[in-house]
């Protein structure tokens, strides 16, 4: 603020800023010099005034003030969107919990009956695995469980070629007047015989990708598995797929004649975590020692 003060003097002398004589009406030059002190006194004490009223200082607080208060909003904006987001992930958290528990009190319980098809995942093994499920499938109501999914382990040909066989049998059987009604699939193995563990843990993550695009491409309604490693990854995520509610494929698990004390490591898996719906096994002492498990004599 710029305040022009014209000086006067106690004998009523008036003085331009500059210092020239306005008007001159007499005086001593020692009471001129009195009053422009008490002047000057008097003019700063108005200047202090308006210092006081106008003061940068006094803006810059009041500026300080307004910058607190938004501060304080923002951080009450931040303290709620947090609550907010806490809040949603508990919400999401308990719904899951409550979906898994939810699925592992329906798992093993009867599926509804139905004359429609069932399609169905066959997961075949190296070795007897295989011979295994073929002669499981022998007895099986082929019409009732169509379309068929075969899958194998990608260094498996071995097994496709049993399965395929097994295919034109019930062709040939029926004469030609069925249309065959299977398809056949590799995955990726989670672990070779004798990979190193921490190589085998890329492995794993590929096979379990691979296992996602095959259940979300196939969507089985039955998955048939009977010990090799390869279901692993296609149970787990069928299993995950329950419990997101997108698809629901029961799992039925034949644990291996070869068993007689102990289950593979396949089924103890799918038998601990609950992943099965259910679990047959071939021998009285593999059903004493888990209870779960439904004995069903020998299938070969």
């Amino acid at each position: 603020v710029r305040i022009d003060v014209m000086a006067m003097n106690v004998n009523g002398n008036a003085r331009a800023p500059d210092g020239k004589n306005k008007k001159k009406t007499g005086g001593v030059e020692g009471g001129s010099e009195r009053g422009n002190f008490f002047l000057l006194a008097v003019g700063s004490k108005a200047l202090n005034e308006i210092w006081t009223n106008t003061c940068p200082l006094t803006f810059c607080d009041g500026l300080c003030r307004l910058l607190v208060m938004e501060i304080g909003k923002s951080c009450c904006f931040s303290n709620l969107t947090s609550n907010v987001s806490t809040l949603l992930i508990t919400i999401t958290i308990t719904l899951v919990v409550i979906r898994f528990l939810y699925v592992i009190y329906w798992c093993g319980k009867p599926l509804r009956t139905s004359l429609q098809p069932i399609s169905t995942l066959i997961v075949l093994g190296s070795g007897g695995h295989t011979a295994e499920m073929l002669n499981l499938l022998s007895v099986l109501q082929t019409d009732r469980f169509t379309p068929r999914f075969y899958i194998a382990a990608a260094t498996d040909n071995m097994s496709l070629q049993k399965a395929r066989v097994f295919e034109n049998s019930l062709v040939n059987e029926a004469g030609g007047e069925v249309v065959e009604l299977a398809q056949f699939m590799q995955i990726y193995r989670s672990r070779e015989v004798g990979q190193s563990y921490l190589t085998s843990v890329v492995t794993t993550l590929v096979a379990m990708a691979h296992a996602l695009w095959l259940m979300m491409k196939i969507r089985p309604q039955v998955i048939l598995c009977n010990g090799p490693g390869t279901c692993i990854p296609l149970c787990v995520i069928a299993f995950f797929l329950k419990v997101l509610g997108i698809r629901w494929s029961s799992i039925f698990y034949v644990e291996s004649i070869a068993r007689v004390r102990r289950l593979s490591l396949s089924g103890l898996l799918l038998y601990k975590l609950r992943m099965a719906d259910q679990l047959f096994v071939q021998w009285p002492r593999l059903q004493s020692k888990y209870p779960r498990a439904h004995y069903v004599g020998r299938l070969m």
